[in-house]
């Protein structure tokens, strides 16, 4: 009996757990339409999403968000195409062919890797990366698009690399000793039975890979010249939705302050977006 009551207290715990974590989206989410509704109906959502000219402290100011929308879709899609291979490839290194010391250090310099702060690698970024792009392709300046591209691309790899790893580890010994049984090479296994095996949990390293990217603001904010030019160029200084908010909010009021809250409304419906989209697809995938 005491058995059963604990079991109960238990469920009624993670009960009570489930519903606070959705309170506190749905809370986030009606406090966002609250307050960047009325930015958008003053300023005109046309004038608004599609605006190309961000001047909000100007004389008669603009508020046109269009640079910074494509900048963000510029920056995350470049990250993954960068990153997600990486970040794939090592995991099927680490979890199947790496022998047991090279996966233990491997293992350590990506935990290591999750464990640094952002503005470190903003930091590093901008003291190293920055410099380096601009003597390279010989540029006036390499805080731009590029630069910040390859920080997102090095911050989304511990996410894709652990989620992945622990994906291809779940995959049952047998699919591989059947595989290998039937005359298949060790390469061909593991990329045609575990690695198909595994595609959810790589799916979902994925999505966590993108969330990261296109929600990173500090380390974005130092290496990416912050200007809100539109993104014609990779070697051009840039200004991410996140940064948008992050660079003025501290000295913003009325109607600049009400934007920047309409802006933080659509990366969070952005972001809402990009992961129905992709639990959409991974949905239709299994079912197919």
């Amino acid at each position: 009996m005491n058995r059963h009551k604990i079991e109960s207290v238990v469920k009624f715990i993670f009960l009570i757990l489930g519903l606070v974590t959705i309170a506190c989206v749905l809370l986030i989410t009606v406090y966002l339409v609250i307050a960047g509704i009325p930015a958008i109906r003053e300023i005109g959502i046309i004038d608004f999403l599609f605006g190309t000219k961000w001047a909000s402290t100007a004389a008669e100011p603009q508020f046109g968000i269009l640079p910074f929308i494509l900048t963000s879709i510029y920056g995350t899609a470049g990250a993954i195409v960068i990153g997600v291979p990486i970040g794939f490839m090592t995991a099927v290194f680490t979890a199947k062919v790496a022998p047991r010391k090279i996966r233990m250090a491997i293992e350590e310099a990506v935990s290591l890797l999750a464990g640094i702060p952002s503005v470190v690698y903003g930091l590093v970024g901008m003291l190293i990366l920055v410099p380096g792009i601009r003597d390279l392709f010989d540029i006036p300046d390499g805080a731009s698009l590029f630069a910040a591209i390859i920080v997102l691309a090095i911050m989304i790899l511990p996410s894709i690399i652990n989620v992945s790893l622990t994906a291809l580890e779940a995959v049952p010994k047998e699919y591989e000793e059947a595989s290998l049984a039937l005359g298949a090479t060790e390469i061909e296994t593991y990329f045609r039975v575990s690695v198909p095996a595994a595609k959810s949990g790589i799916a979902a390293a994925v999505v966590l890979g993108v969330g990261r990217a296109i929600g990173e603001a500090m380390a974005v904010m130092m290496v990416s010249g912050n200007a809100p030019n539109m993104p014609d160029s990779l070697f051009q200084s840039v200004r991410f939705l996140t940064t948008a908010v992050a660079s003025e909010m501290s000295y913003s009021s009325g109607l600049q302050r009400q934007a920047l809250f309409s802006i933080a409304l659509v990366l969070f419906l952005f972001i809402m977006m990009i992961n129905a989209l992709l639990n959409f697809l991974m949905k239709r995938d299994k079912e197919g």
